[in-house]
């Protein structure tokens, strides 16, 4: 008897978690949360995972092992002051840049060739190699990156990061250097780290939950 008393009371629990119009089947994002509406290159976006159970990760985020370098894992705080986010936080800072709030800027850090296959929705591609002086980028190019990406300001060679945008910032995930790589870039310049966020996990873990992706 009370074996069934405590499975119903799990069982009451378990209903009481679900969203309204939620089926026991369904894959939340949270609990409370099915789905994400945002906006990508000016379409209306959905964020959701996918609902079939056995889904499983596309190959080119299945591959556990790299060389290292350059695929080395990253810590899990680049730099003092820098937070780290989850894909629900992600998901958040989306939703209100889609919804209008201007201060946000979610920053895809790879190479073409890889935002091609999918990126997450309501990113713009910034490629790691547009802010990387060793890789030809020159301040003059940088500067004008910042002003017309991350809303910074310039006067008389002097950079005013007062209205600068919150800037969400990922790559491929925990082994990738390209996002790392674009904060260090901007750190170097002196923006200011409280508002660099950074989603460590990137599209491996975005791709590993099943996280809508678009091309």
């Amino acid at each position: 008897m009370k074996i069934r008393q405590q499975l119903l009371c799990t069982m009451m629990a378990t209903t009481l978690l679900l969203p309204i119009g939620a089926s026991a089947d369904d894959v939340n994002i949270t609990p409370d949360m099915m789905k994400a509406t945002v906006t990508h290159n000016g379409t209306s976006t959905e964020i959701m995972r996918n609902q079939n159970n056995d889904n499983t990760v596309v190959p080119a985020f299945a591959k556990t092992s790299r060389p290292c370098p350059p695929f080395c894992i990253q810590p899990s705080t680049l730099a003092p002051g820098i937070e780290t986010i989850g894909e629900v936080e992600l998901i958040e800072y989306a939703t209100r840049m889609s919804g209008g709030d201007d201060t946000i800027v979610i920053i895809d850090s790879r190479t073409p060739d890889w935002v091609e296959r999918g990126t997450i929705p309501s990113a713009i591609n910034l490629p790691w190699t547009q802010l990387n002086q060793a890789k030809g980028a020159t301040p003059f190019e940088i500067a004008e990156i910042m002003q017309e990406i991350f809303g910074v300001t310039e006067s008389e060679g002097l950079f005013n990061f007062e209205n600068a945008k919150t800037a969400v910032m990922f790559c491929n995930g925990m082994w990738c250097g390209q996002s790392p790589s674009n904060i260090k870039s901007l750190l170097k310049f002196g923006y200011p780290a409280h508002k660099i966020k950074w989603y460590r996990g990137g599209m491996q873990d975005w791709e590993i939950l099943g996280l809508t992706t678009v091309k």
